[in-house]
């Protein structure tokens, strides 16, 4: 099934990218905390998992930057091979832009994702920004695109799609996994 082309204007935004930025309660997930006597739960998307694991073989480098300390976000970020995860964050977009020096990627070429009011400090420090369907309405307002899916259902894989497509490698992608 050939895929409906990407809007000129997002490819163009979406081609240079070299990282991309994540938040995780209400992007990686779908903002849900089960809290038990053993700890805190998160429920995470494998499909995203797949596609953040593809876009790091894609040589495109990924963070996730998130307001609270999860050992579960933690946990998940390891068995991705997630190297940059910044817990417990107040301000995202100071931590975004340490990223960028060290990874030595501009703002041009980033990309951040998501949905609530302290992710806007990603919008200021990426040159890209998506939100997910279900974003708060101010987040969704400030986005370069919304996607269709919600947050914690599949939002970053498309949005993981869109740059992989952006940058003709996603074709390389399903290749590796036809056999």
């Amino acid at each position: 099934m050939e895929e409906p082309a990407l809007e000129p204007r997002l490819a163009a935004v979406l081609r240079p990218i070299r990282l991309v930025a994540l938040d995780v309660d209400g992007t990686l997930t779908d903002g849900g905390i089960f809290v038990s006597a053993t700890g805190e739960h998160l429920r995470f998307d494998v499909r995203d998992g797949l596609g953040i694991v593809e876009l790091l073989r894609a040589g495109v480098a990924m963070a996730w930057i998130t307001g609270r300390s999860s050992p579960a976000a933690a946990e998940r970020a390891r068995v991705l091979g997630v190297r940059e995860l910044h817990l417990g964050v107040k301000d995202k977009a100071s931590v975004l832009r340490e990223v960028c020096v060290r990874l030595g990627v501009s703002a041009h070429e980033t990309l951040a994702m998501g949905d609530d009011w302290p992710d806007l400090g990603l919008r200021a420090a990426a040159g890209c920004f998506i939100a997910p369907a279900d974003a708060a309405p101010q987040v969704r307002a400030h986005a370069d695109h919304v996607t269709q899916a919600r947050g914690g259902h599949g939002a970053v894989r498309e949005a993981i799609e869109l740059v992989l497509r952006a940058q003709d490698k996603w074709h390389g992608v399903l290749d590796a996994h036809r056999g």
